[in-house]
């Protein structure tokens, strides 16, 4: 608890955590108001959607977690490149720490952030959507639609899973490679490249990281983008191995930790 603590106080003025989760909510803001000057029609290409409500409630937190997973894994990879790069993991362990036992509580640190990180980008997100049907004239008469409002906890609960091991994955490499960019520029490699693969090798790619996310949650595609003509896995089956990935990731980072020497 306390290696916790101490890595939440740590996250909590990190400029990583601000900049991720303010550049998601800022950006959210920005489409709803955007979209909120756009004359659509009621189609399903209808960009009001996202001012819509109830509607909006499910698109605003589908955007987050697509684009979430993006900045998760990147961030992931930002903290634990920082352990290496700034000493802190060798401060720690000459203090008598556990390597594995501090990256871990690192990491726990990261997962609560991420989630008061998700449910802040969806506050402003629909904050903003409230303001754009307003600047479009949208009636808010269905904004406590009962339907809608009873399935955002669980979506909520299997998004914060998703971005918690995109983040995992990240913190893995940058562990493994002892370096933030690494791991920073390896998450993003993953996150376009498997929208590349799907393409040619859909059956593959909907066992990897992002795709996984976005099925767990009912994206139904990939984070990165569909999955070509493989066969769906479903929502269930894709969130346990999501959960899969998350405890290898963790697995793989604090093995490392423990039998890498550390300089510096």
């Amino acid at each position: 608890m306390r290696l916790f603590l101490s890595g939440l106080r740590k996250l909590r003025t990190r400029m990583a955590t601000l900049l991720t989760f303010g550049l998601l909510a800022g950006l959210l803001v920005m489409i709803d108001l955007a979209v909120a000057t756009t004359r659509g029609g009621n189609g399903r290409g209808n960009p009001l959607a996202l001012v819509t409500f109830p509607g909006a409630y499910d698109l605003i937190l589908s955007f987050i977690l697509g684009f979430g997973g993006l900045l998760s894994v990147t961030y992931g990879a930002a903290i634990a490149g920082s352990e290496w790069t700034w000493g802190t993991l060798k401060t720690s362990v000459a203090r008598g720490e556990s390597r594995s036992r501090y990256l871990l509580a690192t990491f726990a640190a990261i997962a609560l952030v991420l989630a008061v990180g998700l449910l802040f980008s969806f506050v402003v997100g629909v904050a903003g959507a409230v303001a754009g049907s307003q600047i479009a004239g949208i009636s808010l008469d269905r904004i406590n639609d009962p339907t809608i409002l009873q399935k955002l906890p669980e979506h909520f609960a299997r998004g914060w899973v998703t971005i918690t091991m995109t983040a995992a994955v990240g913190f893995a490499v940058a562990t493994l490679a002892r370096s933030q960019l690494a791991g920073i520029g390896v998450g993003i490699a993953l996150y376009f490249g498997e929208a590349f693969a799907g393409i040619f090798l859909p059956d593959i790619v909907k066992y990897m990281p992002f795709n996984l996310a976005s099925t767990a949650v009912g994206a139904g595609g990939g984070f990165g983008g569909p999955s070509g003509g493989a066969t769906p896995l479903g929502a269930d089956t894709a969130l346990i191995l999501v959960v899969a990935w998350l405890i290898g990731a963790l697995v793989v980072a604090a093995g490392f930790a423990e039998r890498a020497e550390i300089t510096g």
